[in-house]
């Protein structure tokens, strides 16, 4: 008989504000928040140390709002260069333990250790291990989960922080998972946690009992697959480490749609790609990237599906920018034998919004710095007020296939999951049909 998989998924606690506060030791102890640029106080928290939390500082809250909040606050310029660094010591520190790393994002990773119990003792004795390695070496603190899956180790990780372990284990689970949130499972976003409350599906517990063809019905084969996730039924194996995830922890940012009706004209594809560029946009700039190419993906009503790409003459994070490339492609490549019934949008090619770009008669960085404040202010309303609060002109052209969420709707997506041609480690998509 096989042996029980131990499964561990490390998260680090508020990654960016430990490193800066590791970094710089006279930040400890006190509330600061990280964000892009601090000057700007239209920008937003990109993450909040334990003392700013405490006094109601949130992730993704304008700056001016984290200030009224907490009116001692420090705001610290982001460094993703040594979150990258920090965050390859932390795979360091993994790899002692197992060559079965996973990572998901700068700040999070699977391990499978089941093979290294003869070598370093039980999940728990090695979730001890790791963790005041991570303490002692670099600075900072991580919440570690225990169990048998993927599913629930990355649950046990969430569950008590910071600077905790959670063994979710045979015996156990069902009276830590099933009173959780239904939203706390992974896959389970905002609009797939609303349709569930809708039919009284409150948390996990509520999942695991619900009848899984009814879940199928309305939800589709992601129905059937939450249903096992909150059985404890997850069979998905933890990736081999490939040796650049440290490097490249974030490949692209993408979205796709299928639409609520087959488009039939350009001005229906103009309107689709218009709006999944703005959500890929605001994700470049809530991830501080500008991108190189643009890659758009189409699928018609007969199933046929094909991708394309474009390199840019300069790296962007702005909504038009990406808009035009994507439909450039489709004009381009498109010959409508078929209506479309899916349209995707990907950045590609990321880069730091902090690497210079070169210089080019064509390009005006004054202009590219006017619009990208334009639509951080925009970000910033939209975060505040609703999605709906700001809408372009074109999307009043057809409301009934513009209104929609694109941003506000995506699952993020880790490797072994889903997973699509790409195989990326990080990736947004919408998950509605």
């Amino acid at each position: 008989m096989a042996s029980e998989r131990i499964i561990l998924h490390c998260d680090m606690n508020c990654f960016y504000a430990s490193v800066e506060m590791a970094y710089n030791p006279k930040l400890q102890g006190k509330p600061i928040a990280v964000c892009g640029d601090p000057e700007r106080r239209n920008g937003i928290v990109l993450t909040a140390s334990y003392p700013a939390k405490w006094m109601g500082v949130k992730t993704g809250m304008a700056l001016w709002e984290a200030q009224q909040h907490c009116r001692d606050i420090i705001f610290v310029p982001a460094h993703y260069d040594l979150y990258t660094r920090y965050s390859g010591y932390t795979r360091e520190i993994f790899l002692r333990y197992s060559d079965m790393v996973e990572p998901f994002g700068l700040d999070e990773a699977w391990l499978d250790c089941t093979a290294s119990q003869s070598l370093f003792g039980s999940g728990q004795k090695i979730a001890k291990q790791i963790s005041d390695a991570v303490k002692d070496e670099l600075g900072i603190t991580c919440s570690i989960g225990v169990s048998w899956n993927k599913v629930f180790a990355k649950l046990g990780s969430d569950y008590k922080k910071p600077d905790a372990t959670t063994i979710i284990s045979r015996s156990n689970w069902k009276d830590i998972v099933f009173p959780l949130p239904a939203t706390d499972l992974l896959y389970v976003g905002s609009r797939t946690g609303k349709k569930l409350a809708n039919y009284c599906v409150h948390t996990i517990g509520d999942l695991a009992t619900a009848n899984p063809n009814f879940l199928k019905e309305k939800l589709g084969k992601v129905g059937s697959m939450l249903w096992g996730f909150a059985n404890g039924l997850d069979t998905g194996a933890v990736a081999k480490y490939e040796g650049r995830e440290a490097q490249a922890p974030i490949k692209s940012i993408g979205n796709s749609w299928t639409t609520p009706r087959d488009l039939k004209t350009d001005r229906d594809v103009w309107i689709v790609i218009y709006l999944l560029a703005e959500s890929v946009a605001a994700r470049l700039r809530e991830n501080h990237f500008r991108c190189r190419g643009v890659e758009v993906s189409l699928r018609d009503s007969s199933l046929f599906s094909f991708e394309r790409q474009v390199k840019l003459s300069q790296p962007t994070m702005q909504e038009k920018d990406i808009a035009e490339a994507a439909y450039q492609l489709y004009k381009k490549n498109y010959r409508w034998s078929e209506h479309l019934r899916s349209v995707g949008v990907r950045a590609i090619d990321l880069r730091p919004d902090t690497e210079p770009n070169q210089i080019s008669f064509e390009y005006s960085a004054e202009k590219q710095e006017e619009t990208e404040r334009l639509e951080s202010a925009i970000d910033g309303i939209r975060n505040r007020f609703g999605y709906y609060s700001v809408q372009r002109a074109v999307m009043y052209k057809d409301r009934f296939l513009s209104h929609c969420d694109a941003k506000g709707d995506h699952t993020i997506h880790p490797h072994g999951y889903l997973q699509g041609s790409t195989g990326e480690h990080l990736i947004y998509v919408r998950t509605k049909n």
